[in-house]
């Protein structure tokens, strides 16, 4: 009688330490910022980067320009680490008997002040022991690129991404919006827009042909643009009569209602929407379930 014994080969696992600094280097672009997150000299850097590089047999990084760009190989590479670092984060947390009953939670600056903010007491007193620190984002970035945060609130095309669950949670409308003498000029023809300034948010560089795109209007190329930081810039200037702005409606009802802008064109529905993106592991845990349902009571039903 022979007895078979099954042969498991174990791979070796890169250095953890390597692991950490080429994630902070991917997501810096840049030897110099991933050193002074990680509180360690250019050269400590570079030589984790050749341990890793010696441990795959190949280059991570192309130089383009004054950044360092991953190879697409690196890339894939990277999104898992960064997924795999934080879990173990997190695992050490609570294994140290870390509080979990607290949510760093990333939202745009425009969107926390026109519509979380006033909402603010109603949500502390729904989550009760669960305490959210609302750190604002002028610009906004998907969850995978901020270790540092528990949950990002993101409006538009949710882009799914390994070891990140989102849940949409309020419709969006949105449409141009001038103060009423402006409104009045162009609202029998978009084309007339041409002859005014068109304000534009950094933070959502595209909004203008998406809306063209979406509301079915002929582009119109504007004579003279200008951009400011965020959409809260943008609206103060569309209120002193500077130009026509495009602003999400629950952003502007006020204004509305009390004539100092008007929508010379209506709404359009984004099916997009608003959502919360958390961390996979997160997601069926007692606090981030509580703010997802609490989103979804305070926000527009999602169809």
């Amino acid at each position: 009688m022979h007895c078979y014994v099954a042969s498991v080969v174990i791979m070796r696992l890169p250095s953890l330490k390597a692991v950490r600094v080429f994630e902070a280097v991917c997501r810096h672009g840049s030897i110099l910022g991933a050193a002074a997150e990680l509180g360690v000299v250019r050269g400590a850097v570079r030589q984790q980067l050749a341990i890793l590089e010696n441990y795959f047999g190949e280059k991570l990084f192309e130089r383009d320009g004054r950044k360092l760009a991953a190879t697409p190989k690196a890339i894939r590479f990277a999104e898992a680490s960064n997924a795999a670092l934080t879990m173990l984060e997190r695992a050490a947390l609570e294994f140290a008997g870390g509080d979990n009953r607290r949510i760093r939670l990333g939202v745009p600056s425009a969107f926390a002040i026109w519509w979380l903010m006033p909402r603010l007491a109603n949500m502390q007193s729904a989550l009760g022991s669960v305490d959210v620190d609302i750190v604002p984002m002028s610009i906004v970035e998907p969850l995978s690129l901020h270790p540092e945060l528990d949950a990002v609130i993101m409006g538009g095309e949710y882009r799914p991404v390994a070891g990140v669950t989102a849940v949409k949670f309020m419709e969006d409308e949105f449409g141009p919006v001038a103060t009423p003498n402006l409104a009045e000029r162009i609202a029998d023809n978009p084309a007339r827009m041409v002859e005014i300034t068109a304000l534009v948010s950094r933070s959502a560089p595209t909004l203008w042909q998406e809306w063209f795109a979406e509301s079915g209007t002929e582009e119109v190329s504007f004579r003279r643009r200008q951009e400011f930081e965020d959409l809260l810039l943008a609206l103060g200037a569309a209120r002193s009569g500077v130009g026509v702005v495009l602003a999400p409606r629950a952003a502007i009802e006020d204004d509305l209602q009390r004539k100092v802008l008007a929508a010379p064109y209506g709404f359009v529905r984004r099916a997009a929407g608003y959502s919360l993106s958390c961390r996979s592991a997160d997601a069926r845990k007692p606090a981030f379930t509580a703010l997802q349902e609490w989103l979804r009571r305070s926000g527009v039903p999602a169809q």
